[in-house]
């Protein structure tokens, strides 16, 4: 799972399935959208407006629980 947001548009977007996959898109509301890929599996959520639809006007903390953390690399 990956997590990205862009500031510059307040939009993010959370990937469950990497990879690449035409999806087509079913829209919740005009700020939520879902990107539903082969063998309607979920493979990503859209979020427009985001610190207004998370977070009251920012940003929400992350809380991670009960999922191992990604090895890091180093480049």
């Amino acid at each position: 799972m990956k997590i990205s947001y862009d500031p510059e548009v307040d939009a993010m977007y959370i990937r469950l399935i990497e990879g690449e996959y035409e999806c087509r898109t079913l829209r919740l509301n005009e700020e939520i959208a879902l990107n539903i890929g082969p063998g309607e599996k979920l493979v990503g959520i859209e979020i427009l407006d985001a610190k207004e639809v998370l977070g009251s006007g920012k940003l929400p903390n992350l809380v991670v629980e009960n999922l191992p953390l990604a090895k890091v690399q180093n480049l």
